[in-house]
Protein backbone atom coordinates (compact mmCIF):
# COMPACT_ATOMS: atom_id res chain seq x y z
CA UNK A 1 0.00 0.00 0.00
CA UNK A 2 1.42 3.58 -0.81
CA UNK A 3 3.14 4.75 2.56
CA UNK A 4 3.89 1.70 3.88
CA UNK A 5 6.93 -0.34 4.09
CA UNK A 6 7.87 -2.13 0.94
CA UNK A 7 6.56 -5.71 0.47
CA UNK A 8 9.11 -8.71 -0.97
CA UNK A 9 6.94 -9.05 -3.99
CA UNK A 10 7.13 -5.26 -4.75
CA UNK A 11 11.11 -5.31 -4.75
CA UNK A 12 10.85 -8.49 -6.97
CA UNK A 13 8.64 -5.79 -9.61
CA UNK A 14 11.78 -3.35 -8.65
CA UNK A 15 14.37 -5.74 -9.76
CA UNK A 16 12.19 -6.89 -12.92
CA UNK A 17 11.25 -3.16 -14.03
CA UNK A 18 15.07 -2.72 -13.97
CA UNK A 19 16.14 -5.96 -15.87
CA UNK A 20 13.60 -4.48 -18.25
CA UNK A 21 15.91 -0.94 -18.08
CA UNK A 22 12.28 1.08 -16.67
CA UNK A 23 12.29 4.53 -15.86
CA UNK A 24 12.62 5.18 -11.57
CA UNK A 25 9.35 7.12 -12.42
CA UNK A 26 7.45 3.95 -14.52
CA UNK A 27 8.52 1.55 -12.00
CA UNK A 28 6.75 3.23 -9.11
CA UNK A 29 3.75 4.29 -11.16
CA UNK A 30 3.18 0.29 -11.52
CA UNK A 31 3.60 -0.12 -7.82
CA UNK A 32 1.36 2.79 -7.33
CA UNK A 33 4.23 4.25 -5.27
CA UNK A 34 6.16 7.80 -5.03
CA UNK A 35 9.26 7.93 -7.80
CA UNK A 36 11.33 8.90 -4.49
CA UNK A 37 10.47 5.65 -2.79
CA UNK A 38 11.71 3.86 -5.46
CA UNK A 39 14.90 5.92 -5.97
CA UNK A 40 15.61 5.23 -2.83
CA UNK A 41 14.98 1.71 -2.20
CA UNK A 42 17.77 1.28 -5.17
CA UNK A 43 19.99 3.60 -4.47
CA UNK A 44 20.52 2.19 -0.84
CA UNK A 45 20.68 -1.77 -2.25
CA UNK A 46 23.54 -1.55 -4.71
CA UNK A 47 22.41 0.87 -7.11
CA UNK A 48 20.53 -0.21 -10.61
CA UNK A 49 23.58 -2.73 -11.76
CA UNK A 50 23.69 -4.67 -7.97
CA UNK A 51 20.02 -4.47 -7.14
CA UNK A 52 18.71 -7.44 -5.69
CA UNK A 53 14.99 -7.95 -4.37
CA UNK A 54 16.44 -11.00 -1.64
CA UNK A 55 19.25 -9.01 -0.45
CA UNK A 56 17.08 -5.73 0.00
CA UNK A 57 14.87 -7.93 1.64
CA UNK A 58 17.22 -9.00 4.09
CA UNK A 59 19.08 -5.43 4.58
CA UNK A 60 15.61 -4.00 5.57
CA UNK A 61 14.75 -6.94 8.16
CA UNK A 62 18.15 -6.34 9.51
CA UNK A 63 17.16 -2.33 10.07
CA UNK A 64 14.08 -3.02 11.58
CA UNK A 65 15.81 -5.69 14.08
CA UNK A 66 18.51 -2.95 14.86
CA UNK A 67 15.88 -0.54 15.22
CA UNK A 68 14.06 -3.00 17.44
CA UNK A 69 17.29 -3.77 19.90
CA UNK A 70 18.01 -2.06 22.93
CA UNK A 71 19.97 1.61 21.66
CA UNK A 72 24.06 0.89 21.50
CA UNK A 73 26.29 3.04 22.55
CA UNK A 74 27.14 5.96 20.75
CA UNK A 75 30.60 5.96 21.14
CA UNK A 76 31.97 2.34 22.10
CA UNK A 77 35.77 1.70 21.90
CA UNK A 78 35.72 0.67 18.51
CA UNK A 79 33.71 3.81 17.27
CA UNK A 80 35.54 6.90 19.22
CA UNK A 81 33.89 10.56 18.63
CA UNK A 82 36.07 11.99 15.77
CA UNK A 83 33.20 13.69 14.50
CA UNK A 84 32.24 11.39 11.68
CA UNK A 85 27.98 11.24 11.55
CA UNK A 86 27.34 8.15 12.83
CA UNK A 87 24.07 7.57 10.58
CA UNK A 88 26.51 7.88 7.72
CA UNK A 89 29.40 5.60 9.06
CA UNK A 90 26.28 2.80 9.56
CA UNK A 91 24.43 3.58 5.57
CA UNK A 92 27.49 3.20 4.52
CA UNK A 93 28.79 0.12 6.41
CA UNK A 94 25.47 -1.25 5.05
CA UNK A 95 26.06 -0.81 1.67
CA UNK A 96 29.46 -1.79 1.50
CA UNK A 97 27.97 -5.56 3.35
CA UNK A 98 25.31 -5.89 1.06
CA UNK A 99 28.18 -5.47 -2.27
CA UNK A 100 30.15 -8.00 -0.67
CA UNK A 101 27.05 -10.34 -0.18
CA UNK A 102 26.35 -9.99 -3.95
CA UNK A 103 30.15 -11.06 -4.59
CA UNK A 104 29.42 -14.34 -2.74
CA UNK A 105 29.88 -13.87 1.18
CA UNK A 106 27.17 -14.68 3.46
CA UNK A 107 25.72 -11.84 5.74
CA UNK A 108 28.04 -12.60 8.93
CA UNK A 109 31.37 -12.91 6.82
CA UNK A 110 30.39 -9.60 5.10
CA UNK A 111 29.42 -8.02 7.94
CA UNK A 112 32.54 -8.87 9.83
CA UNK A 113 34.59 -7.69 6.74
CA UNK A 114 33.35 -4.19 6.88
CA UNK A 115 33.57 -3.55 10.20
CA UNK A 116 37.40 -4.26 10.17
CA UNK A 117 37.34 -2.27 6.80
CA UNK A 118 35.77 0.38 8.66
CA UNK A 119 37.98 0.47 11.91
CA UNK A 120 40.24 3.16 11.83
CA UNK A 121 42.98 0.53 13.53
CA UNK A 122 42.66 -2.05 11.22
CA UNK A 123 42.01 -4.94 13.68
CA UNK A 124 39.61 -5.55 16.24
CA UNK A 125 38.60 -8.30 19.27
CA UNK A 126 36.00 -10.63 18.86
CA UNK A 127 34.09 -9.14 21.96
CA UNK A 128 34.52 -5.73 20.04
CA UNK A 129 33.17 -7.34 16.98
CA UNK A 130 30.76 -8.45 19.08
CA UNK A 131 29.50 -5.86 20.41
CA UNK A 132 29.40 -3.72 17.39
CA UNK A 133 27.72 -6.14 14.97
CA UNK A 134 25.63 -6.72 18.45
CA UNK A 135 25.67 -10.54 17.49
CA UNK A 136 26.58 -13.40 19.22
CA UNK A 137 30.27 -14.48 19.81
CA UNK A 138 29.43 -17.60 18.55
CA UNK A 139 28.63 -15.88 15.50
CA UNK A 140 31.79 -14.18 15.35
CA UNK A 141 33.90 -16.66 15.67
CA UNK A 142 32.51 -18.69 12.68
CA UNK A 143 32.80 -15.69 10.61
CA UNK A 144 36.06 -15.03 11.34
CA UNK A 145 36.91 -18.79 10.98
CA UNK A 146 35.40 -18.52 7.62
CA UNK A 147 37.23 -15.30 6.37
CA UNK A 148 40.84 -16.48 8.35
CA UNK A 149 40.35 -19.94 5.95
CA UNK A 150 40.01 -17.53 2.53
CA UNK A 151 42.88 -15.66 3.78
CA UNK A 152 40.70 -12.84 3.72
CA UNK A 153 41.70 -11.42 7.75
CA UNK A 154 44.80 -12.38 9.33
CA UNK A 155 44.74 -13.20 13.20
CA UNK A 156 47.61 -11.11 15.91
CA UNK A 157 47.79 -10.88 19.05
CA UNK A 158 48.09 -7.62 21.13
CA UNK A 159 50.18 -6.09 24.05
CA UNK A 160 47.41 -7.95 26.50
CA UNK A 161 47.83 -11.32 24.15
CA UNK A 162 44.45 -10.94 23.35
CA UNK A 163 43.67 -12.57 19.64
CA UNK A 164 42.65 -9.60 17.30
CA UNK A 165 41.54 -10.36 13.87
CA UNK A 166 43.06 -7.82 11.24
CA UNK A 167 42.02 -6.60 7.49
CA UNK A 168 45.22 -7.83 5.57
CA UNK A 169 46.04 -5.40 2.88
CA UNK A 170 46.77 -7.93 0.38
CA UNK A 171 43.23 -9.57 0.24
CA UNK A 172 42.37 -7.78 -2.67
CA UNK A 173 45.93 -9.10 -4.48
CA UNK A 174 44.89 -12.61 -3.17
CA UNK A 175 41.33 -12.80 -4.52
CA UNK A 176 42.37 -11.03 -7.96
CA UNK A 177 45.14 -14.04 -8.10
CA UNK A 178 42.46 -16.37 -6.77
CA UNK A 179 40.00 -15.53 -9.35
CA UNK A 180 42.61 -15.58 -12.27
CA UNK A 181 43.64 -19.38 -11.20
CA UNK A 182 39.66 -19.90 -10.77
CA UNK A 183 39.25 -19.17 -14.08
CA UNK A 184 42.66 -20.92 -15.60
CA UNK A 185 41.06 -24.17 -14.26
CA UNK A 186 38.00 -23.37 -16.18
CA UNK A 187 39.65 -23.32 -19.28
CA UNK A 188 42.33 -26.18 -18.55
CA UNK A 189 38.67 -28.50 -17.62
CA UNK A 190 37.31 -27.15 -20.97
CA UNK A 191 40.11 -27.92 -23.22
CA UNK A 192 39.39 -31.46 -21.67
CA UNK A 193 36.03 -31.49 -23.05
CA UNK A 194 37.34 -30.43 -26.54
CA UNK A 195 39.40 -33.63 -26.80
CA UNK A 196 36.34 -35.66 -25.88
CA UNK A 197 33.46 -33.91 -28.00
CA UNK A 198 35.71 -33.32 -30.86
CA UNK A 199 37.64 -29.41 -31.91
CA UNK A 200 35.70 -29.72 -35.34
CA UNK A 201 31.98 -30.20 -33.01
CA UNK A 202 29.95 -27.38 -32.24
CA UNK A 203 30.38 -28.40 -29.23
CA UNK A 204 34.06 -28.79 -29.19
CA UNK A 205 34.66 -25.44 -31.12
CA UNK A 206 32.50 -23.92 -28.08
CA UNK A 207 34.28 -24.95 -25.74
CA UNK A 208 38.21 -24.15 -27.04
CA UNK A 209 36.30 -20.60 -27.78
CA UNK A 210 35.76 -20.66 -23.93
CA UNK A 211 39.24 -22.20 -23.22
CA UNK A 212 40.69 -19.71 -24.88
CA UNK A 213 39.29 -16.33 -23.89
CA UNK A 214 39.85 -17.88 -19.76
CA UNK A 215 43.33 -18.12 -20.27
CA UNK A 216 43.70 -14.70 -21.79
CA UNK A 217 41.64 -12.88 -19.36
CA UNK A 218 43.60 -15.32 -16.63
CA UNK A 219 46.88 -13.56 -17.82
CA UNK A 220 45.58 -10.26 -18.23
CA UNK A 221 44.54 -10.50 -14.02
CA UNK A 222 47.38 -11.98 -12.88
CA UNK A 223 49.46 -9.32 -15.01
CA UNK A 224 47.44 -6.38 -13.84
CA UNK A 225 47.36 -7.35 -10.03
CA UNK A 226 51.43 -8.25 -10.19
CA UNK A 227 51.63 -4.02 -11.44
CA UNK A 228 48.94 -3.00 -9.27
CA UNK A 229 50.23 -4.61 -5.97
CA UNK A 230 52.18 -1.53 -4.93
CA UNK A 231 49.16 0.43 -4.63
CA UNK A 232 47.69 -1.24 -1.54
CA UNK A 233 50.65 -0.38 0.37
CA UNK A 234 50.84 3.37 -0.97
CA UNK A 235 49.09 6.22 1.08
CA UNK A 236 47.13 8.09 -0.79
CA UNK A 237 48.21 11.55 -1.95
CA UNK A 238 45.37 14.21 -0.74
CA UNK A 239 45.32 17.78 -1.33
CA UNK A 240 45.16 20.31 1.71
CA UNK A 241 42.19 20.83 3.22
CA UNK A 242 43.10 24.79 3.60
CA UNK A 243 46.49 26.59 3.08
CA UNK A 244 49.52 25.03 5.07
CA UNK A 245 50.41 26.16 7.93
CA UNK A 246 54.11 27.18 8.23
CA UNK A 247 56.32 29.85 5.99
CA UNK A 248 54.63 31.28 3.66
CA UNK A 249 57.74 33.44 1.85
CA UNK A 250 59.25 30.28 -0.43
CA UNK A 251 61.67 28.91 1.60
CA UNK A 252 60.30 25.38 1.59
CA UNK A 253 60.42 25.26 -2.32
CA UNK A 254 63.95 26.90 -2.12
CA UNK A 255 65.27 24.86 0.39
CA UNK A 256 68.07 24.41 -2.15
CA UNK A 257 69.06 27.87 -2.79
CA UNK A 258 72.08 29.01 -1.07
Amino acid sequence: MPGGRLTQQERQQIALGLADDLAYAEIARRLDRPTSTVTREVMRNGGPAGYRADLAQRATEHRTHRRAAPPRDPHPADRPDDGRDPGAVDAFEEAITTVFMQSGLSRMPARVLAALLLTDSGSLTATELARRLQVSPASVSKAVAFLDEQSMIRRERDERRRERYAVDDEIWYQSAVASAHANAAVAATARQGVAVLGSTSPAGTRLENVARFLDHLSEMLLRAADQSRDVLFTKPVREPDGPAEGPTDGSAEGSTDG
